[in-house]
């Protein structure tokens, strides 16, 4: 039997713990349909906040747990949850929780993240050296802050020395597989994959992430750089030009530009052409030739082979998975 201990506190996302125990109670079910073993369930779960007392969780409502994390020490999983996105990404006076934590690691406890609870697993210092993933979108700021930590963004789960990290909050369907077929059986995993419609086999982020787009930078030219870029993303574009539009000479506008967007000016004129693609895919029906003519490139073959290196899909497979509106999401053109 593995205990699963939770972990809640005011302004995490919920849904990641519920739907856990959830995946867990299911596969309890099939685990006692397979052994006759109705009596003894393979997983226990039980919910805990700093001092047992009630949780005002994101989405305002309140969730009582199972009583204070200081009370209990011995676990066989930690799972930390995610938090809404705000400047820290981290709970306030979140030291208890991190010694915490690390205490129960050092006893032998598998410690597992959903989504951005990424951020409180860095935090402790666990994952210096080990490989971890977090949502796609706050991959920059993860980097920026843990570099000492391995992280593969395009990844849905990573595991590593008994910590666990998973990519979103839909991703706790993988995390709960992976410890479905831990603690349990392939089979078993394999059951609860079924009955949850989950494919593991198709654990990528790279087709899901949408180019993230930073101006809050204050650099006033470098901002007008980017509205010029995406504005005109499908002319043919020298950056040595576009650096004389601005007034900065050329090598001082590529440096400048990347700190201020984490991206060189012609990694950033890809990425907004891969956008519009992704939305000329998702809503029309034009063809793959007429997209890439559209989007400011002149080989289909070349852009074929970009947007795949940026999506993990190619078009047609994109367009067959992503396509929007009227009743047609799925079917490909």
């Amino acid at each position: 039997m593995a205990n699963i201990t939770f972990i809640v506190d005011t302004g995490c996302m919920f849904s990641g713990i519920s739907g856990l125990i959830d995946c867990f109670n299911i596969a309890n079910q099939w685990h006692a349909t397979n052994t006759g073993e109705w009596l003894e369930p393979l997983f226990t779960t039980r919910v805990l906040s700093r001092d047992g007392k009630a949780v005002k969780v994101g989405g305002g409502f309140q969730v009582m747990p199972d009583g204070g994390f200081h009370n209990f020490e011995k676990t066989d999983v930690v799972i930390v949850p995610p938090y809404l996105p705000n400047a820290d990404l981290l709970p306030s006076n979140a030291s208890p929780l991190l010694d915490w934590i690390v205490d129960r690691y050092e006893q032998g406890a598998m410690i597992a993240s959903v989504c951005t609870g990424s951020f409180i697993l860095a935090e402790t210092g666990l994952l210096d050296g080990k490989l971890a993933t977090t949502h796609w979108f706050f991959t920059k700021l993860f980097k920026r802050r843990y570099p000492k930590v391995l992280l593969e963004p395009d990844r849905v789960l990573t595991r590593e020395k008994g910590l666990i990290c998973s990519g979103s909050i839909s991703a706790f369907y993988y995390l709960g597989l992976h410890l479905i077929e831990s603690f349990g059986s392939s089979h078993l995993a394999a059951q609860c994959s079924k009955a949850f419609l989950v494919d593991p086999s198709k654990a990528s982020q790279t087709s899901y992430a949408m180019f993230n787009v930073h101006k809050g930078h204050g650099d006033k030219e470098i901002m007008r750089a980017q509205e010029l870029i995406e504005s005109n993303f499908a002319d043919a574009m020298k950056m040595e030009d576009l650096a004389g539009q601005i007034g900065i000479s050329p090598r001082h506008f590529i440096r400048r530009f990347k700190k201020a967007t984490d991206e060189t000016p012609l990694r950033y004129l890809q990425q907004i052409r891969i956008e519009r693609a992704k939305e000329y895919l998702e809503t029309t029906s034009e063809t793959v030739n007429e997209i890439t003519q559209v989007i400011g490139y002149e080989n289909s073959s070349s852009f074929r082979k970009l947007f795949k290196d940026a999506t993990g899909l190619s078009p047609s497979e994109y367009r067959s998975r992503f396509t929007r509106g009227n009743g047609n999401m799925g079917r490909s053109f």
